[in-house]
């Protein structure tokens, strides 16, 4: 008697030929946001619930791109698909999104990553369904790159590289500790964070581990005691984030900024200071998000230059909404999606 998938089917199953099964085990990890309910030396497999899917993977040397032309998981809402695309690019994997395009005769919004393997995998969200299909069903053009190093450091003992030895786009993450306490950081700052910002991928991040101080003012080789005597310069703190804005960070914040200073000297107070910045992903023109800035102040200015004046709608393009809804002032915020949205009835 044959199987009625509609009726008797419970969980759809896939499995994938992987190079590296370790690595394809944590890329999976990562991208599922869910731990694998088995793995041995040749084989994992992940369960999901939702959607219901049974995910194995077999360390068979796939050819380039798979055996599958992609993978596509259709979510319920433009919020589940920003939840997910933040939490990605958070970790570090380089996505490429697509706003509103016609796909597979629908109207769709959607994003793009790769596995170790090529594995092309599809995240979107169904707007409607329509007559012709104006674009193709996956990305021709600059596919995202595969997993590579995770991250790469500098230690101001060291000195600095004329160039970060990663190719472009391929970092998590650049830690540049005690860079900014160099003598020679004052001049080489903006080359210094233009490398970091050519090897990160979208969604990666700069984090300067610094000693600053509250006054332009502060002496050269200060001789600080202890193992803070290598220190040759302390910038003052307003400094190290105008250069990330200049390079073309965004999301810029003071992980930490101590509430008393390490040291004073010559009444400047310096204090130890973790400074963060986001490298922005691909800006779309279409405006079709939007945002209401609930207060307290009169505005507010982003780091792309949009202002929010208090209880006035401002159009965004998907990726500035994106990143308003994923940064510590979204509860400022009322966040529109597209007008096209079925509203909400009023209770």
């Amino acid at each position: 008697m044959p199987i009625s998938v509609a009726t008797e089917t419970t969980k759809f199953h896939l499995s994938l030929n992987v190079s590296d099964l370790v690595r394809s085990t944590a890329f999976y990890r990562t991208f599922l946001g869910l731990e694998p309910a088995k793995v041995k030396a040749d084989y994992a497999k992940f369960e999901l619930d939702d959607p219901p899917v049974i995910l194995s993977l077999v360390p068979v040397r796939p050819q380039p791109g798979g055996t599958v032309n992609h993978i596509g998981v259709r979510l319920s809402s433009v919020d589940a698909l920003t939840a997910m695309q933040k939490r990605l690019e958070l970790a570090g994997m380089t996505i490429q999104l697509e706003d509103r395009v016609q796909c597979c005769h629908a109207l769709q919004t959607k994003f793009w990553v790769k596995d170790p393997d090529q594995t092309l995998w599809e995240l979107y969200v169904l707007h409607e369904d329509v007559e012709d299909d104006a674009t193709p069903g996956t990305p021709a053009a600059h596919p995202p790159k595969a997993e590579s190093a995770a991250s790469w450091q500098h230690r101001m003992t060291e000195p600095f590289p004329s160039r970060i030895p990663h190719d472009d786009n391929s970092l998590v993450e650049v830690a540049l500790r005690g860079t900014g306490n160099l003598a020679s950081f004052g001049e080489q700052r903006d080359a210094i964070l233009a490398e970091s910002f050519r090897v990160l991928r979208p969604g990666g991040r700069v984090v300067m581990h610094v000693l600053t101080g509250d006054q332009p003012a502060a002496p050269t080789h200060p001789h600080l005691p202890g193992p803070a005597a290598v220190v040759e310069r302390v910038p003052q703190q307003s400094e190290p984030v105008a250069a990330m804005q200049r390079a073309g960070f965004v999301r810029i914040h003071f992980d930490k900024l101590a509430p008393e200073p390490c040291f004073v000297v010559s009444g400047v107070r310096m204090r130890e200071s973790l400074i963060a910045g986001i490298k922005p992903g691909h800006r779309p023109r279409s405006a079709t998000h939007g945002a209401i800035y609930l207060g307290p102040l009169a505005q507010v200015v982003d780091d792309y230059g949009t202002t929010f004046k208090r209880g006035e709608r401002v159009a965004l393009n998907i990726h500035d909404w994106q990143q308003l809804a994923a940064s510590q002032a979204a509860d400022q915020f009322l966040l529109l999606p597209p007008e096209s949205a079925a509203p909400r009835r009023c209770s």
